[in-house]
Order: C-alpha cells, then sequence, then structure tokens
C-alpha cells in the first residue's frame, strides 16, 4: 500500500483567482499522477471552504476558496485531511462549519476541528486494503480556537506532556492503537520558520509513536525539516509548504517541497520515498532542474536526526528505509 502526504494546501487568494479561470486539477500540477497513484492522499488543509463569513479580527492572513475549490481537492484524490491549524476559524465559527461539511459531503474525511471538543478530538477513518487508517489531528497554534464543551474549534494541545490536553492526546493514540490498523497522528505546531526541529517536537513526537502512533505528520512551518525513523516509525517533523501563493523566502525557500510516499506491507511502514516539489505560479511541480538541491538540502536535515537518505536516480526521489530489509 502507498500512503502519499503533502504540507499545508492553501487554495485562496491569488490560488482561488487563478482557479476561477483553470480546471479543478491545476493546482497539482504535474504531481497529479503520483498523488493519484496513492492508495490514499493525506494533507493539510490550510484555508476555508466557505462563501460567507467575516475575517477573524486581529489577524494578518484570512485564507478562503469558495467551496466550489472543493473540486480540486477531489481531483487529487484526498481522503484524509487534517483542519487543526491557524486558518480553519479565519471567518469566524459559521464559515469554519459550513467548510467542514462541504469537506463531509464530498466524502473527504477530516480531523482536528468540529462543532465541538468531542468532535474536534475524533479520528478520521477510513478502509483501505482492508485495512482501517485513521488519522488524529491537533495543533498547537491559536489557542483560544480551542474547542469547548458546546463551542466550535480546534484539537489544541501545547506541546507540553504535562498539559492534561497532551496527556489526553496520549490516551487517544493509545486508545486507537487498539482498534486501527495503521494510526497517523497530524500535529500543526510551532511557527513559521527555521528547519531544525525543537527539541519540545521531537520529545513529544517520540512520545506519540510510544503510545501508539505509526506515522507523526508534522506541519505549520512553511519550509521542510528532516524525518527521523523512531522505533520503525516515520516521524515527519515539517512536510513544508506544498501549495499556496506565498512569497518566496530567498534563503528558506518556501517554495520548495516534496511530495513523501509512505509503502507499506500491510500496515508497517516500510520505506519512505521523497518526491522533491516546488510551487511555480500558484502550482505544484516536480522540481527538475533544481531537485538535486532540494534534495542535498533535505538529505543533510534528515541526517541530524540519524537518518539516512539515499537518492533514486531512477524515481528522482529520496529514499528512507524504515525497515532495513524493505524493497
Amino acid at each position: 500500500m502507498e500512503i502519499a502526504f503533502v504540507g499545508d494546501v492553501m487554495l485562496g487568494r491569488l490560488v482561488a483567482e487563478e482557479l476561477r479561470r483553470r480546471p479543478p486539477e491545476y493546482p497539482w500540477g504535474d504531481t497529479l499522477p503520483l498523488l493519484r497513484r496513492a492508495d490514499a492522499l493525506v494533507g493539510n488543509v490550510e484555508f476555508v471552504l466557505a462563501d460567507d463569513g467575516e475575517p477573524w479580527p486581529g489577524k494578518a492572513f484570512h485564507f478562503r476558496a469558495d467551496r466550489r475549490a472543493v473540486a480540486s481537492l477531489e481531483s487529487a484524490g484526498f481522503a484524509l485531511v487534517s483542519v487543526a491549524n491557524n486558518h480553519v476559524l479565519d471567518f469566524g465559527a459559521d464559515a469554519a462549519l459550513e467548510s467542514l461539511a462541504t469537506l463531509a459531503q464530498h466524502g473527504i474525511r477530516f480531523a482536528g476541528a468540529g462543532a465541538n471538543a468531542e468532535e474536534a478530538r475524533r479520528p478520521a477513518v477510513i478502509r483501505r486494503d482492508d485495512l482501517t487508517i485513521a488519522m488524529i489531528a491537533f495543533t498547537d497554534n491559536e489557542p483560544d480556537w480551542e474547542a469547548g464543551q458546546e463551542s466550535p474549534g480546534v484539537h489544541h494541545v501545547p506541546i507540553d506532556p504535562d498539559d492534561p490536553r497532551a496527556v489526553a492526546l496520549l490516551d487517544i493514540v493509545a486508545r486507537e492503537r487498539d482498534i486501527v490498523d495503521l494510526l497517523i497522528v497530524s500535529a500543526h505546531w510551532g511557527g513559521n520558520w527555521g528547519v531544525e526541529a525543537p527539541r519540545s517536537h521531537r520529545a513529544f513526537a517520540r512520545e506519540l509513536v510510544d503510545a501508539g502512533a505509526d506515522v507523526v505528520f508534522g506541519h505549520s512551518p512553511h519550509i521542510v525539516r528532516g524525518v527521523e525513523v523512531y522505533r520503525d516509525r516515520p516521524i515527519l517533523y515539517g512536510a513544508g509548504d506544498f501549495v499556496d501563493d506565498y512569497a518566496v523566502d530567498p534563503v528558506e525557500r518556501n517554495d520548495r517541497s516534496f511530495l513523501f510516499m509512505l509503502r507499506t506491507e500491510a500496515a508497517i511502514p516500510t520505506e519512505l520515498r521523497l518526491h522533491p516539489t516546488e510551487i511555480v505560479h500558484f502550482q505544484a511541480r516536480h522540481a527538475g532542474r533544481h531537485a538535486s538541491e532540494i534534495a542535498d538540502a533535505m538529505t543533510q536535515r534528515c541526517l541530524a536526526l540519524g537518518t539516512r537518505a539515499v537518492w533514486d536516480d531512477d524515481e528522482r526521489c529520496l529514499v528512507i528505509r524504515i525497515l532495513p530489509d524493505s524493497v
């Protein structure tokens, strides 16, 4: 089985304008065949799918696309998405609930936000190859957006092992471990910049694996961070930006990322393939002539975490062996 992971997907603002004169498949560029090849596609929806709503006061950036943009997510084949992030309530609670309803109506399972705390904590579940795959999503961003017992919001969890919400998350992971075959924990954590994973993230990610996570899928930083393999489980500390309209930092290069393709045997992760991508005119594309430069930088970031990534010249991607005998 192959599960594809991409980082932040933002189809609002200039991307939304481009989509008004382009087909729904446009944002995925020449990565679309690879996205569609996956048995399941996972990502972070970094915008609101709604036609109404007022911008959240005091925020610098508000991301929204009209509900028709769900056709773009469908065209790529998104199966599981995180909505635990710092943009899901950009246009208020009603718009957020409209966005979640739109995803549900189109068969895209989401996790990390809801009409109340119970819904926000609830895993998203799909079936593939007679296996049950679940994803729990949380964020440490926007504490004011934390869902309450009767109020909508996000599954907010501070990266602090002593915080009751962190303890509760680990309990949810342990409980789901006994129910599902493959468990993903999506973490929208930390700030926007910096290639090194904070020590607190590394420690908490390992706790998540110890509790039962098969994959820790991190995002929020606009740049890609290294991958660690811990107890034969991959930890993606920062998947970067897959498609958006953001200004590009010439040093950190937030326009460069990867399509992460996880291969499994049954429900056991065996190999991770990192296909270099870049954003060109509001579109994700295979990196082409910049691929080796992007891969070299990632190789060093992984090496700093004790992970060996090797370039496959035939498929033009980095390969991380999760199990030593994987092929």
